[in-house]
């Protein structure tokens, strides 16, 4: 019988702690949805720098997070606070990180366009240079004009 109880009172607590969610009130330095998307797109490609070069940032002095926030005109507090207010819409968070994930992509596609054009040039380059090589030594590398 007591068990009984004591799980409708976990029940109940339970259901009533969730209740009370309450909506942030719009913070008077509300960061706009379009620098907002920046500061994400910033903090999401710092965040990959942080993992793949931690000592080279640490070694030219380099905060993630101050940085972002004094590229952005920003601090923490003013963060925190949109992050939260925009946090507690669902669907306007959703279309908030959407736009995040196309920034990136578009910024992976076009990094992923230069290194293609890097590694072509490289690849031209080496060819020439194997090529003159060749000729140097004396080697024919075309092989329609070898006699028989």
């Amino acid at each position: 019988m007591k068990l009984k109880h004591l799980s409708f009172l976990l029940l109940f607590l339970t259901l009533s702690s969730c209740y009370n969610v309450v909506k942030p009130n719009k913070p008077n330095n509300l960061i706009s949805e379009d620098n907002m998307v920046n500061v994400l797109v910033d903090m999401a490609i710092m965040s990959s720098a942080k993992g793949v070069n931690k000592s080279r940032l640490e070694k030219n002095g380099i905060v993630p997070d101050e940085y972002i926030y004094k590229k952005n005109s920003i601090d923490s507090l003013t963060f925190a606070e949109s992050n939260a207010y925009y946090a507690f819409d669902i669907k306007k968070y959703d279309v908030i990180y959407k736009r995040v994930k196309d920034s990136l992509t578009v910024i992976r596609d076009k990094y992923k366009a230069i290194d293609t054009k890097e590694k072509e040039e490289k690849k031209i380059k080496d060819s020439i240079k194997k090529a003159n090589v060749n000729i140097d030594k004396g080697i024919n590398t075309n092989p329609k004009s070898k006699k028989k």
